[in-house]
Formats: C-alpha cells, sequence, structure tokens
C-alpha cells in the first residue's frame, strides 16, 4: 500500500478528556506553547468586546464607503472603486432594517438609519458624478 501521509491532527478538547487523543506528529509536538493553542482556548486579548448589531452595522458600512472609494486608514491603500458591490452592501443594510423593523433598541436605529443615509448620499454622488 502507499505511505500514508501524516497531516496535523483536529481535537475537540470540548467533548474528550484528552486521554484517548492521538498522538502529535513531531513538527506539531514542537510549537510553542502560544503556537498549539486552539482559538477557543486562547486569550481574547485582540477582542476585548464582542459583537454587537451596531458594530456590525458600522462594519458593513465602512465596508461599502471603502468600495466607493473613501480611504479610512490612510496608512492602507485605497481600493479601487466597484459601485455595485457598494449598491450591494447598501441593500443588505435595506434588508436588515426592513426584518429589524421594531426590534432594535434606539441606538440601534439611529446607527442603522445614519449609516443607510450616509451610504445612499454618497453612492448618489458617485453615480451623479459620472
Amino acid at each position: 500500500m502507499a505511505e500514508q501521509e501524516q497531516g496535523f491532527v483536529v481535537r475537540d478538547r470540548r467533548t474528550s478528556g484528552g486521554s484517548d487523543a492521538a498522538p502529535q506528529p513531531a513538527a506539531q509536538a514542537q510549537q510553542t506553547p502560544s503556537q498549539s493553542t486552539s482559538a477557543a482556548e486562547a486569550p481574547h486579548e485582540d477582542h476585548p468586546r464582542s459583537v454587537t448589531f451596531s458594530s456590525f452595522i458600522i462594519s458593513l458600512g465602512s465596508s461599502s464607503l471603502m468600495l466607493m472609494g473613501e480611504q479610512l486608514d490612510p496608512r492602507q491603500a485605497a481600493l479601487p472603486v466597484n459601485l455595485p458591490q457598494a449598491k450591494e452592501i447598501i441593500d443588505l443594510l435595506s434588508v436588515l432594517e426592513e426584518k429589524t423593523k421594531d426590534n432594535l433598541t434606539a441606538e440601534e436605529q439611529t446607527v442603522l438609519r445614519d449609516m443607510l443615509y450616509a451610504l445612499r448620499m454618497k453612492y448618489v454622488a458617485l453615480v451623479s458624478s459620472k
């Protein structure tokens, strides 16, 4: 038979006590402790806050603005303008607005409404200038 290729072993430590775990390949056993910890075990230092509805809306809105040529971080290169993809995100936010009607806090409604207004105005200005 052909030789069996050794690869990485993935173990779900949530359900197993670890006593019946398969041995690690040599390459994996030499990793530093910080490299061998799983994402579930690693401390959440990089993400101190959890994702909220408002942060999700801001993230989508920022993506749409970048696709419309806005450079949100001066250290990063600007993305090429992609109006169809920016409009798709605006439409997605519009669907979220419709589907979450009467289910949001006042702050969440304000964030969503203001983001949609800003994105729509920028989109219309860009399409009108062509």
